[in-house]
C-alpha cells in the first residue's frame, strides 16, 4: 500500500505543473495592478521594477544598466490583461502562478517573464 502512495505522489509531483493555477483577471489586478512596484524578469533574466497604477498606465524601469526604461497603458481581458508600450503594438497575457510570491507571464504557452513580489 505504502509503495502506491509513493508512486501515487510521484505521478502528481510530475503532472502537477501542468496544472498551474492561471490567475482571473481580476485576481491579476488585486495582486499587481495596485500602484505597488514589483520585479519583472525576462527569459534573458533582465531584470525590471514594474508598476501597474489602477487607471490604466504602467512604467518599467531596468534594475541594472541592461533594459529600457518606459511606460505605457494596460487593460484587462476575459483571460488575462493585454499591454501597449509606448512605440509598441498591444500584447496581451496570462498570468500562472508558479511558487510562493512568484508567477509566470506567458503568451500563448510561451513564458515571457517571472514576476516576483
Amino acid at each position: 500500500m505504502r509503495a502506491l502512495f509513493v508512486a501515487g505522489v510521484a505521478v502528481f509531483a510530475a503532472i502537477a505543473p501542468a496544472f498551474a493555477a492561471v490567475l482571473a483577471p481580476n485576481e491579476i489586478q488585486a495582486t499587481f495592478f495596485t500602484g505597488q512596484p514589483f520585479t519583472a524578469s525576462t527569459t534573458s533574466n533582465t531584470k525590471f521594477k514594474m508598476v501597474f497604477t489602477a487607471d490604466g498606465k504602467m512604467t518599467r524601469e531596468p534594475a541594472a544598466k541592461s533594459g529600457a526604461k518606459s511606460e505605457g497603458i494596460w487593460k484587462l481581458t476575459k483571460d488575462g490583461f493585454c499591454t501597449t508600450w509606448k512605440g509598441s503594438k498591444a500584447n496581451c497575457y496570462r498570468v500562472e502562478s508558479a511558487g510562493e510570491n512568484k508567477w509566470l507571464v506567458k503568451k500563448g504557452t510561451a513564458s515571457v517573464a517571472t514576476w516576483t513580489k
